[in-house]
């Protein structure tokens, strides 16, 4: 008898089944004498298909919703049917008598084990593997430590409630507003709210009028200042007479120090990172987007085991990691950082303390740092480099002493107008000294040698026009901030750590959500910002409040939490779901908006026709020679479906993804003609440089049809 583990991903698979001994190469798994370790490739089951309960749900029709089945059902991922079929015979073989869940140690990766366990009807114990890293050592701790598969249920019923709910809302949501308004319009529990924390920005820039100020800067010789009005702690003045007034009045005259400040300021060391406040420190140094960020982290977990799980929403560590600090430090030395690790080395104990050390803090895992594995950085590419080297920084900086700095504010009054001057003067670099410009921030101020009562002559003064501002436009640092804290965008670290589970989505999720209401048109990325289209502004112009509400949409989230945690019941959670779809239904009817979108006709959209325009047929099916190929929100399918026919195409499949295109209805009328189409503008995850690309229909061994390149393209 042998166990089964099933990993996430075949790159996991092979280090795990290079620590078990495992050498045997088999169609879909590698075996060993102990283990068969197998695995999923991404979500082999899915949620069914509207129609797949009732094929009156093929057709958008208002008389039919909402869609709210008894049970939410599951059904193998055509794209991938061929690996379930090979987990699922392992699983339910005589020789295996146990099961070991390996997927990713979080709740997706949970849910996409249990989907497979469940539809595959497999009665068999299970345990979880539980793992902050791939490292050998990792694995083989891990696997010394294997817990009970049922110590997860909840984060099962937290991941599948995840599930269902972005399923009923989205299903019945994007049908509704489709049908009513003529346009294809994709609703989503959070991206909805994501694309309102945009457009609610946008549209405050776009309102905004600039106005016009002036301020008066005055030069004393050896420092200088600002005129202020110290009872509005103002220095803005409205009108450029009155500026002049104020200059011609101080000009060369005397003036006395009435106020000198000094005070001391300590700013710790900021805590580790999660994978929020990595994505957001690489979107702001190197420009990486939030979704690239994650790839690279994803990258140097996986392929390098540089670093520890990524996809953690945690910037604490455990206790039982302190005796590992010193040896994790020295390491790091090793790599190119021994001008901050000497410091920290010489140390007889190493400073630990709650800001690191929380145990509480810490749920499926601990924040991202550097892991004890040997690492070559000439072999890393420039941007694993980049990631690896804020992540080293920050893990080493949290032993720092704290950053301490004088803040110096003097009010100087000159011919009864007040002057304010302000400075920094640096006491203590601590963290900083990994971040800073050493010769800067230690520059002496020129006003710390300044006392109270002294006095200095105006020597001259100049007048600045300048403008108000409009807030920033958002860019993906700023919105995941937004998203973490429900819409509040929030600077204190302390306070955000209170916050946290109030966010829109998850760590893990949050960078897909961005990249979906980029990739439905929503919004447009515009160098570093992201700016809302005009389609997405009038779809937060339509959907209702509830709908579009991020805080809302954050309180699902904490109860996502909760479930996860074992402190509310799922079934009570998703009958609020299921009355929240109902609502929208309703709200769609009952307040539709005078606002028309692109392509809007008038057979289009109108709750009397009750359709949608994706029906006109595209050609005749060329796997069973009978039906019509019609295209549908997600897919192209021929019509004969019912009978049998698994013709299929999806419009965004991974490989396509992969590529930056979508599978469009020309592409599809000239496959289904001429067997071969050229896709021009396809984008290489290599070199990103553009290539145009032959694609053919084909065939797979399970019935189902999709393409393939027919020229290498593949390669790129």
């Amino acid at each position: 008898m042998k166990r089964l583990v099933i990993a996430e991903k075949p790159s996991v698979a092979k280090d795990i089944a290079k620590v078990l001994n495992c050498k045997e190469k088999r169609e879909g798994y590698i075996e060993g004498s102990d283990y068969i370790i197998t695995w999923a490739i991404g979500h082999l089951v899915i949620l069914c298909d509207p129609e797949e309960y009732d094929i009156r749900y093929k057709k958008w029709d208002f008389n039919t919703l909402p869609i709210i089945p008894d049970k939410i059902k599951l059904k193998p991922n055509p794209k991938t049917y061929k690996q379930y079929q090979i987990v699922k015979a392992l699983m339910l073989s005589s020789q295996i008598d146990e099961i070991i869940c390996a997927t990713d140690a979080g709740r997706e990766g949970e849910l996409i084990f249990r989907y497979i366990y469940e539809l595959a009807k497999c009665r068999k114990p299970f345990q979880r593997l539980w793992i902050s890293s791939l490292t050998d050592e990792g694995i083989r701790t891990g696997f010394e430590h294997l817990k009970d598969g049922k110590a997860y249920d909840a984060l099962y019923y937290s991941a599948k409630c995840r599930s269902e709910s972005d399923w009923l809302v989205g299903i019945n949501g994007s049908r509704a507003y489709s049908i009513q308004y003529g346009s294809l319009l994709p609703i989503g529990r959070v991206q909805t709210p994501t694309l309102k924390i945009i457009v609610d920005r946008d549209l405050e820039i776009d309102d905004f009028v600039p106005k016009d100020y002036w301020e008066v800067k005055a030069d004393f010789g050896n420092y200088s200042g600002i005129w202020i009005d110290l009872e509005k702690n103002e220095s803005k003045i409205d009108s450029i007479q009155k500026a002049e007034d104020i200059k011609n009045k101080v000009l060369l005259k005397e003036g006395l120090v009435t106020d000198f400040q000094k005070k001391k300021v300590v700013k710790k060391p900021p805590f580790l990172y999660d994978l929020t406040e990595l994505q957001r420190d690489s979107n702001k140094k190197f420009g990486y987007t939030a979704q690239r960020t994650l790839d690279i982290a994803q990258s140097l977990y996986e392929k390098r085991k540089a670093i520890t799980y990524p996809r953690t929403d945690s910037r604490f560590l455990t206790k039982d990691i302190i005796p590992k600090l010193k040896s994790l430090i020295n390491k790091i030395g090793l790599e190119g950082y021994k001008e901050f690790t000497s410091i920290l080395e010489k140390l007889e104990k190493l400073p630990v303390n709650p800001r690191i050390i929380n145990d509480r803090k810490v749920t499926d895992h601990h924040a991202i740092i550097p892991t004890e594995k040997k690492i070559d950085l000439n072999k890393f590419s420039e941007e694993e480099k980049n990631l690896y080297d804020l992540i080293a920084r920050r893990f080493l900086a949290v032993f720092y002493p704290d950053y301490e700095y004088f803040s110096i504010v003097m009010i100087t009054h000159v011919a009864g107008e007040d002057f304010k001057s302000n400075e920094q003067q640096t006491i203590h670099l601590g963290w900083k000294l990994l971040y800073s410009d050493k010769e800067v921030e230690t520059k002496e101020s020129t006003l710390i040698h300044i006392k109270k009562g002294s006095s200095s002559t105006l020597k001259s003064a100049e007048i600045e026009q300048k403008q108000t501002k409009p807030p920033a436009r958002y860019n993906e640092a700023l919105l995941l901030d937004s998203m973490e804290n429900a819409g509040k965008f929030i600077e204190d670290e302390e306070l955000k750590e209170q916050l946290k589970s109030s966010g829109i989505g998850t760590p893990a999720t949050r960078a897909s959500i961005i990249e979906r209401i980029i990739s439905v048109g929503y919004v447009e990325r515009k160098g570093k910002n992201l700016i809302s289209t005009e389609k997405g502004r009038k779809l937060i112009q339509i959907t209702s409040q509830e709908l579009s509400s991020p805080e809302l949409t954050g309180k699902w989230e904490k109860a996502l939490d909760k479930i996860a945690k074992g402190n509310m019941n799922p079934q009570r959670f998703m009958e609020g779901i299921g009355r929240f779809t109902k609502f929208i239904i309703e709200d769609v009817q009952k307040n539709t908006k005078n606002v028309v979108f692109e392509g809007y006709s008038k057979n289009r959209g109108k709750k009397s026709s009750g359709t949608s325009s994706y029906n006109s047929p595209i050609g005749i099916c060329p796997a069973c020679k009978v039906g019509k190929v019609l295209e549908g929100p997600k897919n192209f399918y021929c019509s004969e479906y019912k009978q049998g026919c698994k013709f299929g195409i999806f419009k965004e499949d991974i490989l396509m993804k992969k590529f930056k295109k979508k599978m469009t209805k020309t592409m599809v009328s000239k496959l289904i003609t001429n067997q071969v189409v050229t896709v021009k503008g396809m984008v290489s995850p290599k070199t990103n440089g553009k290539f145009d690309g032959n694609i053919c229909l084909k065939q797979s061994s399970n019935g189902y049809w999709g393409w393939e390149f027919t020229n290498g393209g593949v390669n790129n």
